[in-house]
C-alpha cells in the first residue's frame, strides 16, 4: 500500500499513540546495538537465501548431503544436551550442596570450555580419543573408533555445552533454603519425595534454560568439532563444516541456505524449550 498525503494525518494519531520511553537515549542505543549484532546480519541472511527460486532453494536446503548433516548436528546436539542436562544437574548440585577438597580449583574448570579457544579443544579432544591417545586406546581394541567419528562430534558437543547448565542451576541451588527441606523432613516425608516434591520443582526451569543454552551453543559449534571428527558426508558431516565447505567452493548461495535452515529449525526448537520452560514455572508454583 502506497502513503499518500491524504494517509498521513490518519497514520500520526496511530504514532503519538505509541508509548515512547521517556529516556530515549539508553533505548536508541539497545535499537541500534541490537540491529547492527543481530537484527540486520539476520536479515541479510534471509536475503541472500531467497535471492534464488523457492524450488532451487529446496532443492539447496532438502539435498541429500544437507538432510544428513542436519541430523547428524540437532540429533547429536539434542543428546548432547539432554546428557548434560541431568549430569550437570549433578555436578551442579555436588559443587552447592558438599564441601571437598580443591572443591574451587573444580568449579573453575567448569568454565574451561568458555575460555579455551575452540580450536584448542578439538586438538585435545582428538589427542585424547584416537586410537593412540590416553583414552582413546582402551577402546580401540574393542573395534570402538571415537576421534573422526559420530560419537567424537557427540563429545565434543558434551565439552562445549556443559557449563551452560551448571552455571545455570548454580545460583537457583544456592538461593533454595534448607528450611523447606527440614520443615518436609519434620512432616513425615522421605528424602526421596523431599527433592521430587520440594527442589526439583524450581530447577525445572533453569535446567531447560541450561539445555537450551548449551544445545544453541552445540548445534552453532565448529572450531573443536572440525579437528575431532572426519567431515565425510553421510558419516559425522555437521552443518557448520558443511557451510565451510561450501564457501570453500565459493557457493555463498548454498552456504546460506544451508545457514538459513540452521536458522529456522533452531529457533523452532528453541521456542519448544521456551514452552516448555513456562511450563515448568506453573508446575513449580
Amino acid at each position: 500500500m502506497k502513503i499518500s498525503a491524504t494517509t498521513l494525518p490518519s497514520i500520526f494519531p496511530l504514532i503519538r499513540k505509541i508509548k515512547w520511553p521517556r529516556n530515549t537515549i539508553p533505548w536508541s542505543i539497545s535499537v541500534i546495538y541490537l540491529s547492527l549484532t543481530l537484527i540486520l546480519p539476520l536479515l541479510a541472511l534471509i536475503q541472500k537465501s531467497f535471492s534464488i527460486s523457492f524450488r532451487e532453494y529446496l532443492d539447496i536446503a532438502l539435498a541429500p548431503i544437507a538432510m544428513s548433516a542436519y541430523e547428524v548436528t540437532f540429533i547429536t546436539a539434542i543428546a548432547a544436551g539432554m546428557i548434560n542436562g541431568i549430569l550437570g544437574t549433578v555436578i551442579a548440585w555436588v559443587l552447592v550442596r558438599y564441601d571437598f577438597p580443591f572443591k574451587k580449583i573444580i568449579d573453575a574448570v567448569i568454565d574451561i570450555p568458555f575460555a579455551v579457544p575452540t580450536s584448542v579443544a578439538g586438538l585435545v579432544l582428538a589427542t585424547l580419543y584416537n586410537d593412540q591417545g590416553w583414552i582413546g586406546q582402551f577402546f580401540a581394541p574393542f573395534g570402538i573408533k571415537i576421534a573422526y567419528t559420530r560419537i567424537g562430534v557427540f563429545i565434543a558437543m558434551l565439552f562445549i555445552s556443559l557449563p551452560f547448565v551448571v552455571r545455570t542451576l548454580q545460583p537457583v541451588l544456592r538461593e533454595l533454603e534448607e528450611e523447606t527441606e527440614q520443615a518436609a523432613w519434620s512432616l513425615g516425608a522421605t528424602e526421596t519425595q523431599t527433592f521430587w516434591r520440594v527442589i526439583f520443582p524450581p530447577l525445572i526451569p533453569p535446567i531447560l534454560t541450561g539445555i537450551a543454552l548449551g544445545f544453541s551453543r552445540a548445534v552453532g559449534e565448529y572450531g573443536s568439532i572440525v579437528l575431532i571428527s572426519s567431515g565425510v558426508p553421510f558419516k559425522d558431516l555437521i552443518a557448520p563444516v558443511l557451510i565451510f565447505q561450501r564457501l570453500e567452493a565459493f557457493d555463498y548461495v548454498g552456504a546460506t541456505v544451508i545457514g538459513s535452515v540452521l536458522l529456522l529449525v533452531s529457533l523452532i526448537i528453541l521456542f519448544v524449550i521456551n514452552l516448555l520452560q513456562q511450563w515448568g514455572r506453573r508446575y513449580a508454583n
